[in-house]
């Protein structure tokens, strides 16, 4: 276990094995590629311990894949042949779409992530899985197709031992504030800076 040392303890009652195992809620934002790449990455860590993940992804397309999903859905496969690991599911909200919003009305493309909303919050309530992705979620709650602050307080206030990540760009203030872990990542250097298109295995 690694032992870094915290900045501060707060006197709040709590043991540090207390402290230490209170459910976390991530946010992972900023302009540059990488934040779902470490969500899913966490995503792995959980499955290692034996936990329950589920992902729900909104993406461009239902019918587009990426390389997380099919290591994770493997190893979900892995569990239930053999016991190692944890449960998992992935869900693509809706019929899929993205920050691009290229495709669809946005009454269709609203509905769909009020959809995926409404399933995401039965799950928390039902205490259904023990690490939770929400990929790309912010551009529902930045556009105003979900309720911003129904969003915080069914996080805040979610019962149990229940881990949140929730990837995209524009994270909202009020979701900053009401996470416990907020990583923003920023551009140093891109290969598309000099002419490089995304290529297999690095970015899919």
């Amino acid at each position: 276990m690694p032992q870094g040392q915290v900045a501060a303890v707060p006197a709040d009652g709590l043991t540090t094995r207390q402290r230490r195992n209170r459910p976390l809620l991530a946010v992972h934002t900023g302009e540059m590629k990488g934040k779902s790449t470490a969500a899913f990455g966490m995503a792995m860590r959980a499955w290692n311990q034996g936990w329950s993940i589920a992902v729900y992804q909104f993406v461009k397309s239902a019918k587009w894949k990426v390389g997380e999903e099919n290591a994770l859905t493997a190893l979900g496969r892995l569990h239930e042949q053999t016991g190692e690991g944890g449960p998992v599911v992935w869900h693509k909200m809706g019929s899929g779409w993205s920050w691009s919003r290229k495709h669809g009305e946005e009454t269709d493309h609203a509905a769909d992530a009020a959809e995926g909303w409404a399933q995401i919050r039965r799950d928390l309530a039902a205490e259904a899985h023990r690490f939770y992705v929400l990929d790309e979620f912010t551009y529902p709650m930045k556009w105003g197709w979900v309720d911003v602050d129904e969003v915080v307080r069914t996080l805040r206030d979610r019962p149990g031992n229940q881990h949140v990540v929730i990837t995209g760009r524009d994270a909202h203030p009020a979701l900053v504030e009401a996470a416990d872990l907020v990583v923003e990542m920023t551009k140093v250097k891109h290969p598309m800076d000099a002419g490089q298109k995304g290529q297999r295995g690095i970015e899919w």
